[in-house]
């Protein structure tokens, strides 16, 4: 990451920032902290900011001085008292926070606290947010967990309740459209990505990226063929987007953006006025919303959302969107 990128999340962050610099003015610093918010809002870059703070040599003003031997390791990501945990493919397993517990309680260690970092805490499968759990209970000498997510609410209740939760705010919405489209990227692709990422650079790139184009055109198509014969919906399921969606991460961002593409019909149906995902598909959008009542709409989102969640777990892919394409069917009804 540039240095560029890093003051450009600590000025947008700058509430999150603030908070940060009060605590470790007033000596409260947290045994567990929860960092909450969206793709692309810098809760690694400002966690590890945190980190560097926490173990600088020589701070001042409540700001890490950058040149001590411990900053200078921070920055180089190589500072023994740090652990970084991310998923081992799509989850956090069990292994990894036992292996951690184990990292944090032996001995080897330089002076001064240990911190470990879990970054996209939600998928921490049940055994190993247990597992952190009780490590969250009883923490041994001078430890710091920040955890980083997506998804608050996917976090068990326990563990939320043992954090310190700091939200992180995306930029606005309607800004990174206007900069997206004076590099030349159209409305409706900027609309779409801004909802994919707060990262104007991930934004940009995703804008420009042929696949991602194609992937969008093709849930757009998969809400269209949701529309007619069930017959013809599996068909495109098996054909069109099984060749396309492949990997597990690919088919989230898709479910993602089928979710995205149901909020639009939900915001039409109620008259709202917020920035569509999808503006250039209004007229058909729109058209769907006359056809289907809130309670259908919800259940579709619903549907989409557990999708989501069963997709981590060792169901077929394939078998998951059939499943989820029956559902949708379901739901069409005229009001």
């Amino acid at each position: 990451m540039t240095v560029e990128k890093e003051r450009r999340f600590f000025e947008e962050q700058h509430v999150v920032m603030k908070r940060i610099s009060t605590s470790f003015q007033n000596g409260r610093i947290g045994h567990a902290y929860l960092f909450d918010g969206e793709r692309g809002t810098g809760k690694e870059a400002i966690a590890l900011y945190f980190a560097k703070l926490l173990l600088c040599d020589q701070p001042e003003n409540s700001v890490p001085c950058e040149t001590c031997h411990s900053c200078r390791r921070v920055t180089s990501r190589n500072h023994p008292n740090i652990t970084m945990i991310r998923p081992d493919g799509q989850d956090i397993k069990k292994e990894q926070m036992s292996d951690l517990i184990f990292t944090m309680t032996k001995k080897g260690f330089e002076l001064g606290r240990k911190i470990y970092i879990i970054a996209a805490a939600e998928r921490m499968n049940v055994a190993a947010a247990n597992t952190l759990l009780k490590f969250l209970e009883e923490p041994e000498g001078e430890v710091t967990a920040i955890l980083l997510t997506e998804a608050y609410h996917s976090i068990l209740p326990t563990i939320q309740s043992r954090c310190q939760r700091i939200a992180f705010h995306p930029p606005s919405r309607e800004r990174m459209i206007e900069n997206l489209v004076e590099k030349g990227i159209t409305t409706s692709m900027a609309a779409t990505v801004t909802m994919v990422t707060a990262d104007p650079d991930e934004a940009f790139e995703l804008a420009n990226d042929d696949q991602f184009a194609h992937m969008r055109k093709t849930v757009l198509k998969l809400v269209e063929a949701s529309d007619l014969h069930v017959q013809e919906a599996l068909l495109f399921i098996q054909s069109d987007w099984a060749s396309l969606f492949k990997e597990k991460e690919e088919t989230e961002r898709g479910l993602d953006l089928l979710l995205y593409a149901y909020r639009d019909i939900v915001a039409y149906k109620a008259g709202l006025q917020s920035v569509p995902t999808f503006p250039d598909q209004q007229e058909f959008l729109r058209s769907l919303s006359m056809k289907m009542t809130y309670s259908k709409l919800s259940a579709h989102m619903d549907a989409i959302l557990q999708a989501k969640k069963q997709l981590h777990g060792n169901m077929n892919r394939t078998l998951l969107m059939e499943q989820l394409v029956l559902s949708m069917q379901e739901g069409l009804l005229v009001v």
